[in-house]
């Protein structure tokens, strides 16, 4: 009896060893924060938010010049 469970649990340790249907998901969940740390660093530094903050301040500058009545016409 001792040495059917010793095999048993030996076939299952071997079976999850050799299991790799959690690994993609790891693999995946590295990509994941790989990309947000990117995103983040980006954004941190002030050069692409700085940009950003620059065109939409133009857009709602040439907005509202755009909606001034030209006096004189």
């Amino acid at each position: 009896m001792l040495t059917k469970m010793f095999v048993k649990a030996q076939v299952a340790l071997q079976d999850l060893k050799n299991d790799e249907r959690g690994v993609t998901a790891i693999e995946y969940a590295i990509i994941g924060v790989a990309i947000s740390a990117i995103v983040l660093a980006m954004f941190n530094d002030g050069g692409i938010s700085e940009a950003l903050t620059g065109a939409v301040d133009q857009i709602s500058t040439n907005i509202t010049s755009a909606e001034t009545p030209v006096s004189g016409a």
